[in-house]
């Protein structure tokens, strides 16, 4: 059967005694007695990456990354606190990857969970091997096709160009951004800059939400995974282009509905 890193890998994370799944900040996390041992990244801020970041001593840290720094790295914001990222796709093995989550489990878990540390848990590897699509989702055929209906729009309004920042496509009117395209747990979804009162009535729709670090400052989430209805599309991009573009922009675009 075929069996994806993803799965293999959560497998083992939940195969360690009273370990739960949970999110932060988006991503899935692993915690044992209310303390995270790992996180698991997927091209996290665009770094080509499907990674476990593992909770370690600073020691470990510097041994690991100085034995096999393809594999081992210092990830964002947790690499101060000693944690250690292990690129996946560059693993030695599978009983590497099994050795590392049980030392960071070890290592995390309260003392009462160490009176009887666990052996390597006997999970089956993956079968798959990493293709491009399942480090940055957004290279996948339906993100693809989604993406390109959306540059054609895009590039019809006046000084619009495109940025890809953050594993997201970004369209920028000028300098300032009006839509962001991502994946979050197998979901496509669009990011557009409405306003607060657009933003609350749309919010009743069960495909909106409001997105993570922009929802304050006016974003919609759509998610477009099962279907995407393009005339709503372009009228919810050219509303948030409208929000931002310079004058000269409105009076080209305006010339150009006439």
């Amino acid at each position: 059967m075929r069996r994806t890193i993803r799965e293999a890998v959560f497998d083992l994370l939940l195969a360690l005694p009273g370990t739960e799944e949970a999110r932060s900040h988006g991503a899935p996390t692993f915690k044992v007695g209310g303390k995270t041992f790992a996180y698991w990244t997927q091209n996290h801020h665009g770094d080509e990456r499907v990674s476990l970041w593992l909770g370690t001593s600073s020691e470990t840290q510097a041994q690991l990354v100085a034995l096999d720094p393809e594999t081992y790295f210092i990830p964002p914001y947790v690499g101060v606190k000693g944690w250690t990222g292990m690129d996946l796709g560059m693993a030695r093995s599978w009983d590497d990857v099994r050795q590392r989550v049980l030392d960071a489990w070890t290592h995390c878990a309260p003392p009462r969970f160490n009176r009887h540390t666990p052996g390597l848990p006997d999970i089956d590897p993956p079968t798959d091997t990493l293709r491009p699509e399942d480090i940055n989702p957004m290279l996948g055929e339906h993100a693809q096709a989604i993406l390109k209906g959306l540059a054609a729009y895009c590039l019809r309004l006046p000084e619009t160009q495109a940025e890809d920042a953050h594993a997201s496509a970004t369209w920028r009117a000028g300098k300032k951004p009006f839509v962001r395209g991502r994946h979050d747990e197998g979901r496509l979804k669009l990011q557009f800059l409405v306003g607060p009162e657009q933003q609350a009535l749309m919010l009743d729709d069960p495909r909106c939400a409001l997105p993570p670090y922009y929802g304050n400052a006016g974003w919609i989430e759509l998610d477009v995974q099962d279907a995407v209805h393009w005339p709503e599309i372009e009228s919810l991009l050219e509303t948030g282009y409208r929000r931002v573009a310079l004058k000269r922009m409105l009076r080209a675009l305006d010339g150009q509905v006439r």
